[in-house]
This record gives structure tokens, C-alpha cells and sequence, in this order.
């Protein structure tokens, strides 16, 4: 089972390092990883596989959520299912 984990703000040192010890610490691999930075802004698409995951997903969607307000950063996760129906045409 896979997750989607997208990350928008303004760029600054360590979101890739902070965003990936989050999911080592929920025993989260990292498949994929796609990132630009645009003048100052920070995007990021992360492709996770959620199947050896050690808690609740909701734990962290919660923990990706409270990086996401310390840094000033929109973090969000998302079971990979609900994110490609959000994006069918």
C-alpha cells in the first residue's frame, strides 16, 4: 500500500531530511521523490509505501502535519487511492 506525502512552502535548509525521518520513524520507505525549488518556494511530491507502517497512518498524517506548522510548511498525506480519485478528470 502506497501514500503520497506533498510538501509547499518556502524553501529552506532540511525539509527533505525532516519530512523523511518522520516516516523512518513510522517505518515508512521512501520509494520516490520529486522536488523543485522555484525562486524561494519549496514543492515536493513524495511516493511512500505505507505497508510496514508502525502506527495508526492517521499518526502520521498528524506528525507530517504538526512539521508542516512548526516550519511554516503545507504538509500533506494521503492514501495514494484517495489522492488519484481527488485528481480523475
Amino acid at each position: 500500500m502506497r501514500a503520497v506525502i506533498t510538501v509547499i512552502g518556502k524553501d529552506t535548509v532540511g525539509i527533505l531530511h525532516k519530512v523523511s525521518g518522520i516516516c523512518a520513524t513510522h517505518n515508512v520507505n521512501v520509494i520516490e521523490v520529486t522536488q523543485s525549488v522555484l525562486q524561494d518556494m519549496f514543492a515536493m511530491i513524495m511516493m511512500v509505501d505505507i505497508s510496514g507502517i508502525t502506527s495508526d497512518f492517521s499518526a502520521l498524517s498528524d506528525d507530517m502535519a504538526a512539521l508542516g506548522t512548526a516550519e511554516g510548511l503545507a504538509i500533506h498525506c494521503m492514501h495514494e487511492d484517495i489522492f488519484n480519485s481527488m485528481h480523475k478528470i
